[in-house]
């Protein structure tokens, strides 16, 4: 049996510094990071070769540049002022609801529990024991750095594209249920593809298809969303913008 992950390996010690580092743009390298964004749109397996280099390079999996986090977070700020503006959120503090609802507990909060479900399971069940080699463990911010590689891709889909697709996946009938329920499952399809992508990169770790296996859960979802009518947009939408037991209306049909 393997044992069990310690602790936050190098997390107590490098976290100060990740975080000093966050807040002095000159520091962060801007270009490489949206070379990075555009690469996990297209060939994602290429930024997980880059990550082997930075390994031999820096003797660590984790990215020590925060600048792909800080760019996600002000692109989720933007979307949040974007989808207010929309649904014409003028109460302070709804709009302030809406951003900490965006930021804080769908990137942060989320996004540091799934971080730590996978960072556990790979630690725990995926490590191959070899005795030429060093022992090895995840590193709990690489666990982060791959759930916000997963995470950018979803982005674009269910923030951007889900945004200017609003007016018809809002509307009632089979078809927007349809194609919006499609778009959640595509996007969530591939942030488990590039999270499998980011722990098989791992030469330590074996069985990362695991990963992969929660699609099959959303596929029966999925189905059965379509079978009794439930528009996952409107679900979502609603916990931000709708009150209780209200009918949420598209951005355009609003008066």
């Amino acid at each position: 049996m393997l044992p069990a992950p310690s602790n936050f390996r190098g997390r107590s010690t490098f976290l100060p510094e990740y975080i000093r580092r966050a807040i002095k743009y000159p520091q962060m390298d801007l270009e490489y990071t949206f070379w990075q964004m555009v690469t996990l749109c297209i060939d994602p397996k290429k930024v997980y070769k880059h990550t082997t280099y930075h390994k031999q390079t820096k003797n660590q999996w984790a990215r020590d540049d925060p600048a792909f986090t800080v760019v996600c977070v002000l692109f989720l700020l933007i979307a949040a002022i974007a989808y207010s503006v929309a649904f014409q959120v003028s109460n302070p503090w709804a709009f302030l609801r809406v951003v900490l609802g965006t930021v804080v507990f769908d990137f942060a909060f989320v996004g540091t529990a799934l971080a730590t479900v996978t960072w556990f399971i790979a630690n725990k069940y995926l490590r191959v024991q070899s005795l030429r080699d060093v022992e090895q463990e995840v590193e709990w911010l690489y666990a982060f750095d791959v759930h916000c590689n997963s995470f950018f891709p979803l982005f674009l889909v269910l923030y951007v594209l889900h945004f200017f697709l609003l007016p018809f996946l809002m509307q009632r009938g089979f078809i927007a249920v349809l194609c919006s329920n499609t778009l959640f499952l595509l996007a969530i399809a591939y942030y488990h593809y590039i999270t499998f992508l980011g722990y098989n990169a791992l030469p330590f770790l074996s069985n990362a298809v695991y990963f992969l296996y929660p699609v099959n859960v959303y596929v029966i979802l999925y189905v059965l969303a379509l079978i009794f009518q439930f528009n996952c947009s409107q679900f979502a939408l609603g916990m931000y913008f709708a009150p209780p037991d209200a009918a949420l209306a598209p951005p355009d049909a609003a008066p």
